[in-house]
């Protein structure tokens, strides 16, 4: 078997170098040797597959054929040893269509697209002239098919034109009897119209004298109802400042007293602890000037400037967020979802806010400060079920206020002089903090000091 290939192979590097197509290959018989080549691949191993192709060998025909075909009608073309082989699968496939077509009589039933691919493949003396008939024959099928649907096309297009004209005529006798039908209705209207402004105007005379007398009696309507209304209109406002003025009397006595009360006792104790914590600070030493306290000495414990300087602290530096807090009366305001999506924001809204509130509860107990946490509530549809912690006040924001809103509210409530500390990453919620007084910091500060709890 192997001696026929060997002496084939020139045989047909002659007929190609003799024969070849003048025209590229029709698009039928390319899609037909593209099928016969996916198919015969499961006859070969990989190292009978050119480079190219190797790397679908493992596709199924189909998909071989849909996206291999370009490569494999190259490699058909310019690689005679490959194509050989698949000319062998396709005598093994097809023997009588392969006989036939190499000896030069193809059989007449036979599909001229198929003998053209298997002379494409197997290259017999004369296989241009195949593979061109077959595209003939392919041209004249397809130019036959389009003349039938042409010819059918033209039938329904005739038929449709002249049920088009019977109905266009059936319709044309319709309009034209509603035409006359409504000549016939528009001479009686206009024959009724008339009679109706003749009644019209007599009519219009009488409306005319009445509305004469109607104006008349209007007028000094109007003028006695404008006068009352006057009247009432200076007795209602009178009424309405009177109202006002007594519910800003009992307001002011009601709510009035008892808030600036609470302002100014928590004023009063803050300005007395920050009094004694300066006092520690200072290390003041009592009203009293003892003899001793004259001698100049290094005292324990006292700050020399360098101390002192060293107490400059970074703005990341948790230690400051503790000075802070060590302040007298100092209220701590978290921007809770702020902090929260800034250092965990993977977790869900649920568990960012136990974690958040965790951590601000135990700073609360070390601290001894007074803590506010806000959350954004606006698209709530229920209130949160939230425990708030030991020495933790949790608010949620109401719909139509931001949190950053409430925490400015927050802030400009609180008395001048108190110290009052926003953590928040938000520029205009700072800003709105320290117009009001407030101390703002990063959320990153918060969250590394919340990291050593």
């Amino acid at each position: 078997m192997e001696q026929p290939d060997s002496g084939a192979e020139p045989a047909d590097g002659a007929g190609d170098a003799v024969e070849a197509l003048d025209r590229p290959l029709p698009e039928g018989v390319r899609r037909r040797v593209v099928a016969l080549v996916s198919d015969a691949f499961g006859g070969l191993t990989v190292t009978e597959l050119p480079a190219q192709l190797r790397q679908y060998a493992r596709f199924t025909p189909t998909r071989r054929a849909k996206f291999a075909g370009n490569a494999m009608a190259a490699a058909l073309e310019n690689d005679t040893l490959f194509r050989q082989r698949i000319g062998e699968r396709l005598r093994e496939s097809q023997p009588e269509l392969a006989a036939a077509v190499e000896a030069g009589s193809p059989p007449a039933a036979a599909d001229p697209v198929d003998v053209a691919a298997a002379a494409y493949v197997l290259r017999p003396v004369g296989w241009v002239k195949l593979v061109a008939a077959a595209g003939e024959e392919v041209q004249r099928a397809d130019a036959e098919r389009a003349d039938e649907e042409s010819r059918r096309e033209l039938e329904r297009l005739r038929e449709e034109l002249a049920q088009a004209r019977t109905q266009t005529k059936s319709e044309t006798e319709r309009l034209r009897a509603e035409l006359d039908a409504a000549r016939k209705e528009a001479d009686s209207l206009q024959r009724k119209l008339r009679s109706a402004l003749n009644e019209v105007k007599r009519g219009e005379a009488a409306v005319r004298r009445g509305k004469a007398e109607a104006d008349t009696l209007r007028a000094e309507a109007a003028a006695q109802i404008s006068a009352a209304e006057s009247e009432a209109r200076r007795l209602r406002a009178r009424l309405g400042e009177a109202e006002a003025s007594v519910e800003a009397s009992r307001r002011a006595a009601r709510e009035g007293r008892s808030v600036e009360d609470m302002r100014l006792r928590l004023l009063l104790d803050t300005v007395l602890d920050a009094a004694r914590g300066l006092r520690r600070e200072l290390a003041l030493p009592p009203s009293s000037i003892r003899p001793a306290d004259s001698v100049d000495a290094v005292e324990p414990g006292a700050m020399s400037p360098k101390d002192i300087a060293a107490r400059a602290l970074s703005e990341t530096d948790p230690a400051l967020l503790d000075q802070l807090l060590a302040l007298p009366q100092a209220h701590l305001i978290v921007d809770g979802y702020n902090v929260t999506k800034t250092g965990y924001p993977q977790l869900p809204l649920e568990k960012q806010r136990l974690r958040l509130l965790g951590g601000l509860a135990v700073l609360a107990a070390q601290s001894g400060a007074e803590m506010t946490c806000v959350f954004d509530g606006a698209e709530l549809a229920a209130p949160v079920l939230l425990a708030p912690p030991r020495g933790v006040r949790v608010l949620f924001s109401k719909p139509g206020v931001t949190a950053d809103e409430l925490i400015r509210q927050l802030a400009r409530a609180e008395p001048p002089g108190r110290p009052v500390v926003v953590v928040s990453t938000d520029r205009e919620v700072a800003d709105g903090v320290a117009k009001a007084g407030a101390r703002p910091v990063a959320s990153a500060l918060l969250l590394k000091r919340l990291s050593r709890v």
